[in-house]
């Protein structure tokens, strides 16, 4: 995934099709339907009493296994709970921890970045060994391995999600830094004789950094797909509470005779992610096209 952002971060602004000129990216009927589908996810998330006034909790054994209808969208599970219910109310918890869990990747990333890309040569030596321990274990696996030391939770899951990914951003963010004080702007103001502080807040760092916002739109749909994962595992949000993941792992058994319980969270989670990466291609297609003036 790692060399999939970066290649993305690096591509011609002119291979995505129809993003062009100042707003040009709104004319893009793909980035239309992403924003669409975002709009609708944080509703859930910030108010999901605005799409459904049912309680995801309510447990109703008469109605369960009920198949998508007029009464219940979605369907209904093993315990008669409305399956469009809880995966409105699941938005809130699966965009949570996809936003606190890049939020936290980016965070380790940037001291590691910056620890590489600005620091001495033993802070350089260091933040790579760092980044290549972390690189030596699949994102995945980083993150089953922190759990199985911290313990499951939301909170371990979050911050396990934020690791994995750590490493790909600190990567990407380093590269950029040494790019950008090696240009000639940099050069002139240190002709100029302006201090290294200075340089360093208003040329390297702004120019160095631009790229985060694209690697957060991209890393959160990454995020919600391996938070979901986890869920998957049973290693997220503990039941009953309404999770995407733990939707898909409460479902599995029954995926014979009840094929909704896997399929409406499954695609909530593909919808999500999806969107997230369609916006941030055409952030970094924008921001690229606005870079070469």
């Amino acid at each position: 995934m790692t060399e999939i952002l970066a290649g993305r971060l690096s591509r011609p602004a002119g291979r995505a099709p129809g993003i062009r000129g100042r707003g040009g990216w709104l004319r893009n009927s793909g980035v239309i339907i992403a924003l669409a589908v975002l709009a609708l996810i944080l509703t859930a998330a910030l108010a999901p009493q605005l799409i459904t006034t049912a309680d995801p909790d309510a447990v109703a054994p008469a109605e369960a296994f009920q198949s998508p209808s007029a009464a219940h969208f979605f369907g209904t599970d093993e315990s008669g709970r409305d399956v469009y219910t809880r995966v409105v109310f699941g938005a809130g918890n699966s965009l949570l921890i996809g936003i606190a869990a890049t939020a936290v990747g980016l965070g380790l990333a940037l001291i590691l970045g910056l620890l590489g890309g600005l620091g001495s040569r033993l802070g350089d030596f260091v933040s790579t060994r760092i980044v290549e321990v972390m690189f030596a274990l699949p994102g995945l696996l980083l993150a089953l391995v922190f759990i199985a030391i911290a313990g499951p939770g939301v909170v371990t899951s979050t911050v396990a999600v934020g690791l994995s990914t750590a490493p790909g951003y600190a990567r990407i963010i380093r590269s950029q830094l040494r790019s950008v004080r090696s240009a000639s702007y940099v050069e002139a103001a240190t002709v100029l004789g302006h201090s290294r502080a200075r340089i360093v807040w208003q040329h390297i760092l702004p120019g160095a950094l631009s790229p985060i916002f694209v690697l957060g739109t991209l890393g959160v749909g990454q995020a919600i797909v391996w938070a979901s994962s986890l869920g998957f595992l049973g290693l997220g949000v503990a039941p009953p509470a309404a999770e995407w993941g733990a939707m898909l792992s409460s479902g599995r058994t029954y995926i014979d005779v009840a094929w909704w319980l896997t399929v409406f969270p499954g695609l909530a989670i593909v919808a999500t992610a999806a969107s997230f990466t369609v916006l941030g291609r055409a952030l970094n297609a924008r921001t690229r096209q606005e870079a070469r003036g």
